[in-house]
């Protein structure tokens, strides 16, 4: 197992000193380090960083619990609940216009601040506003029509938040054949 390095100036000049092996022994320095020889497509540049990073996580520890679970959550495909929280910081403020009126929901470090009260969840906000079951992260337009994420080719809702913009392919087939067809006819 290699040294515990204490200081930040003892961990910089660790790294310093990987930057400067050549590939065979830093495929040496990784076994040690990681119980096994290195995959043969890793690049120099890739054995060197991996092993930079083992020296910062010994000397300062790995990654907390939660971050540990969201990773094996999203390594099995599992879409994580979480999501839009871990974007969002405390102090954003979420707007939308819904049937003339505008509501300003705060994000709290403990959820979500409307009307004087605390929520855990943005969907219990949606439907309060609604009166029907909404999507509480849809509802305020973080998440796209489709379900993903928003991305940024879109276009500004109140909220502030991009959505992907509206084109023929949004369109059912059988919808865009009797546009078309309509507009041969004349």
């Amino acid at each position: 197992m290699a040294p515990c390095f204490v200081g930040s100036a003892a961990i910089e000049a660790e790294i310093d000193r990987i930057r400067s092996l050549r590939l065979a022994q830093l495929r040496a320095r990784w076994g040690p380090i990681c119980g096994a020889l290195p995959p043969l497509s890793l690049t120099k540049d890739l054995i060197g960083r991996i092993i930079a990073y083992r020296v910062q996580e010994e000397a300062l520890g790995g990654l907390d619990r939660t971050t540990i679970k969201l990773l094996d959550q999203l390594g099995r495909g599992e879409k994580s609940g979480a999501d839009f929280n871990r974007r969002l910081k405390a102090g954003t403020v979420l707007v939308r216009e819904y049937q003339g009126e505008r509501y300003s929901v705060t994000v709290t470090p403990d959820g979500f601040f409307w009307r004087d009260s605390t929520y855990k969840s943005l969907t219990t906000i949606a439907r309060a506003i609604t009166g029907t079951a909404w999507s509480g992260p849809r509802f305020f337009g973080l998440l796209a029509v489709g379900g993903g994420a928003a991305d940024d080719k879109g276009v500004r809702s109140a909220a502030g938040v991009k959505h992907p913009p509206r084109s023929r392919q949004n369109v059912r087939p059988r919808q865009m054949l009797k546009s078309v067809s309509r507009s041969v006819d004349g």
